[in-house]
């Protein structure tokens, strides 16, 4: 549910270690990190998903095997075109994008990194997601502008050598590859019955424009049920958050906010039906072990919105500069749901964790907030604002998703209210004017108030002790009921 939709580049170390799939057509440069795959072992390959073939096998003299389709092929007899983005790797619930080379290799976009073939990528991708994973069906896996790469491999077979043994005649794929195979194939086909979103994505629980917001029910499930991952379960599942004390272990770190932090990713998460998104930024002190979180940044934009995302992070990160202030976590808001984290929700905080923890030993914590503005299961008007931290699944068990944590934070109540918290709270009302999901703000909540009255409520216990400036709330109350 997040719009940042982080692709953690953590584990690159994992590059060029694994034993892949196919032969590239042509010896390669000595292997690095960016051209270890030309050591592919010359095992049984994929049939239509990566073939092989063995170099030989049954006396077929001069034809081809599947091996020997390489991207380069394809490319070669205009099958296929390089460009930007043009190939993708669906899995587990996360996207990668790659850019096609003019000469076959692969860049992943998220880091630049360069991959001889599409076994290379797909497996070092899919080990960053699941560290159990052997190999990554390559051919089977990756698409071509929304087509899977064995089919465009399929067809050239078919246009060239008409005559050559199928797959299925081969009998290449070995038990346990097929399996694999299967399993993904599987996965893919329940998502697709179910009509799940495997990318972040606007927020599920919005409907069609003009509707009030209601709570949709999302039921949360204990995280001791969820078992190893499973594609087929909805990346959307809200997970109960377990206690450090019930695990026998201890908050590996303190955490204070402040009262402005809360009021206004409050106000950000109550003005539209659609989960909202933004950074927090404060400071670590090692010493201490302690996490100060001292201002919010809103992220102006929309889920899916990547060049105003972009555009959005840069201003954050200049602000942060500015205030001399480190990303210290996120948050983002359930408006009909409870305060819980998604599945995905888990995976983006892990993502992030391990972003922010950087290749070195030191640790930074990494802080997750989710906001229930809406929600009717919250007591009376006040949002529930959760703090959560993903510990990692124990090392015998790498399947499983991450574990989401409740985190204990002293909240600080700020001395005064900021003409900085004030100008961005104009330009949220400014950006969500006229939104077909904005929130009518002049609409009754309940039977007693409308939902500019409990908007109100819920800010008046994250306000200042000063309320020298409180008042001009009343010129953002007076903005957002015309607005909306």
């Amino acid at each position: 549910s997040s719009a940042l939709d982080p692709q953690s580049p953590a584990g690159a170390g994992l590059a060029g270690e694994e034993a892949l799939e196919e032969e590239e057509e042509e010896p390669e440069p000595e292997p690095g990190p960016e051209n270890s795959e030309d050591s592919e072992k010359a095992a049984p390959g994929y049939g239509l998903g990566g073939g092989a073939g063995g170099t030989g096998g049954g006396g077929r003299g001069c034809v081809l095997t599947r091996r020997g389709i390489t991207l380069r092929v394809l490319l070669k007899d205009a099958l296929i075109e390089p460009g930007s983005g043009v190939l993708s790797i669906y899995y587990l619930g996360k996207k990668f994008i790659g850019d096609l080379l003019p000469d076959g290799k692969i860049t992943w976009q998220e880091t630049g990194q360069v991959f001889n073939s599409p076994s290379a990528w797909a497996t070092y991708c899919k080990k960053l997601v699941n560290p159990a994973k052997k190999s990554g069906c390559g051919w089977a896996s990756v698409k071509y502008k929304g087509q899977k790469l064995d089919q465009y491999k399929a067809t050239w077979l078919k246009r060239h050598q008409p005559n050559a043994p199928s797959a299925a005649e081969e009998s290449l794929v070995s038990e346990g590859e097929e399996e694999e195979l299967l399993e993904e194939e599987e996965e893919e086909a329940a998502v697709a019955r179910e009509g799940r979103m495997l990318t972040p994505s606007p927020d599920p629980e919005a409907g069609p424009p003009g509707k009030r917001p209601e709570n949709k029910g999302r039921v949360p499930v204990r995280y001791c049920t969820l078992g190893s991952r499973d594609l087929a379960r909805n990346p959307h599942t809200l997970v109960e958050v377990t206690s450090f004390t019930a695990i026998n272990k201890f908050q590996p770190f303190n955490v204070s906010v402040s009262s402005n932090v809360l009021l206004l990713l409050d106000f950000h998460s109550h003005l539209t039906r659609s989960e909202v998104v933004g950074y927090l930024g404060g400071r670590w002190d090692t010493n201490s072990q302690l996490l100060t979180v001292l201002r919010a940044f809103p992220c102006r934009s929309r889920l899916g919105d990547a060049d105003t995302a972009a555009a959005i992070e840069e201003e954050i990160c200049q602000s942060l500069f500015l205030r001399g202030l480190s990303l210290v976590g996120w948050y983002h808001s359930h408006p009909c749901s409870p305060a819980l984290p998604s599945l995905q929700d888990i995976d983006a905080q892990m993502d992030y964790q391990l972003k922010l923890q950087g290749s070195g030993n030191s640790f930074q914590p990494c802080l997750a907030l989710v906001c229930a503005p809406y929600y009717s299961g919250n007591q009376g008007p006040e949002s529930k604002i959760s703090p959560f931290w993903v510990m990692p699944p124990p090392e015998q068990r790498p399947n499983d998703y991450g574990i989401p944590m409740e985190v204990e934070m002293t909240y600080v109540q700020d001395g005064f209210l900021t003409n900085d918290i004030l100008h961005e709270m104009m330009l949220l009302v400014d950006f969500y004017k006229g939104a077909p999901d904005v929130v009518k703000f002049q609409d009754l909540w309940n039977q007693e108030q409308t939902y500019l009255d409990k908007l109100k409520v819920s800010l008046a216990s994250r306000t200042p002790k000063d309320q020298g400036l409180c008042h001009v709330l009343e010129q953002v109350y007076c903005l957002l009921k015309n607005s909306s």
